[in-house]
């Protein structure tokens, strides 16, 4: 069984429970249902953003624990005042250690995009994390069928969330649909779990004009952002890098600095 095929069959039980808890009305009736989202596509366009959507990513299956120590609230309205485009907020717990409380509260604090990182699988995860305060969810080409992707994909932009579709082959190109907001390409293999910025720069021309696209996993220097740039991206979504640093704020203004630097000097 692969990785991807663990988290599903966990993933499978946790949505069957999340169903008999609540119902669409409940969601529907919670007091953040009703609010306005803020795209992050159109943050990610801002050519005087930083493009980069900082993940609060307490630990992973290839690293273990990164960070179990560190403060939800001051470290993701730090990113935000350091020039986030965005946050993502893992919610899936088994193996990420995430929470969908995690979301609420950061939604409360902070007056940015939030993308809902987690494993979709039904159209009930898609109300809930509308519930939750999410502006964007994250759709996986390889967890889901392609008819299944229009469907959700289409449903998140009737409650006016964007979606986010995760690709990681050429093989998946064709999963992208009208309803799709940002193509991501994540570098990481599946698989074997390493991570490969060349997947995003083989990727890069084959994506369609029009759509957003963004590179993820496996950045860790301004000098990578800067060579997918010029391949055409126009995010990238940054989590270990940060979070496995003592003060991941810190790290993170640092980082911005070093990319404003590489960007007047190219």
């Amino acid at each position: 069984m692969t990785f991807l095929e663990k988290i599903a069959e966990s993933k499978r039980k946790e949505v069957a429970l999340l169903k008999r808890r609540f119902s669409v009305k409940d969601f529907e009736e919670s007091p953040l249902f009703g609010r306005k989202a803020i795209s992050l596509a159109g943050r990610l366009r801002d050519p005087a953003g930083t493009g980069i959507i900082a993940e609060f990513k307490r630990c992973s299956p290839s690293r273990g624990v990164i960070n179990d120590s560190a403060d939800l609230l001051k470290v993701t309205t730090g990113y935000c005042n350091a020039g986030a485009a965005g946050i993502s907020i893992l919610t899936e717990k088994k193996f990420f250690g995430g929470k969908a409380d995690d979301l609420y509260k950061v939604r409360s604090s902070i007056n940015i995009p939030i993308l809902r990182k987690d494993f979709i699988l039904d159209e009930i995860q898609i109300y809930e994390s509308k519930c939750l305060g999410a502006d964007v969810i994250l759709l996986i080409a390889a967890l889901t069928g392609k008819e299944e992707l229009v469907q959700f994909s289409k449903l998140a932009n009737s409650l006016g969330m964007e979606v986010l579709l995760e690709i990681h082959s050429m093989d998946e190109l064709d999963t992208i649909n009208e309803f799709v907001n940002i193509v991501g390409v994540n570098n990481r293999d599946l698989h074997s779990m390493k991570t490969d910025i060349i997947t995003s720069l083989m990727l890069a021309g084959k994506i369609p004009d029009g759509f957003v696209k963004i590179s993820e996993s496996g950045i860790s220097s301004p000098e990578v952002i800067t060579e997918l740039k010029k391949a055409g991206y126009d995010g990238f979504l940054i989590g270990e890098y940060f979070m496995s640093k003592p003060d991941p704020v810190s790290t993170f203004r640092e980082f911005v600095s070093s990319l404003r630097e590489a960007e007047k000097n190219p």
